[in-house]
């Protein structure tokens, strides 16, 4: 499996997207088609944690009116699943590893295993 998570409205998806050769990855733009049970339990399986996918710069937490302190892994795995702005992206995902969000340290361990792997 080799897909890829994100926002064609998010210019710094665009950005990191365009650095690397997807040709081979399966790309889905998930305000489009969201990303299913089945994906997320995937991402936690390597993660073991819903938080480390969940975007806490998403805007639907003001507008919720959301206290991230108080909520526990189900409610961020509930979240995910209901609204495509909650997950944190782009999100890489193989069969054995993820890469999550444009930190730099993402960045660098995302170019890491394209130059690796190819």
């Amino acid at each position: 499996m080799k897909k890829v998570f994100y926002l064609n409205s998010c210019d710094t998806c665009r950005k990191i997207l365009a650095k690397f050769d997807l040709r081979d990855w399966e790309m889905r733009e998930i305000k489009k088609e969201p990303i299913t049970q089945e994906e997320v339990e995937a991402m936690h399986k390597i993660t073991n944690s819903y938080e480390d996918l969940f975007s806490k710069k998403s805007t639907q937490i003001k507008l919720r009116e959301l206290d991230l302190k108080t909520m526990g892994e189900d409610d961020f795995k509930e979240l995910l699943l209901d609204h495509y702005t909650f997950l944190k992206r782009p999100v890489f995902l193989t069969d054995t590893e993820i890469f999550i969000g444009n930190d730099k340290k993402n960045i660098e361990n995302l170019r890491a295993h394209f130059n690796g792997n190819n």
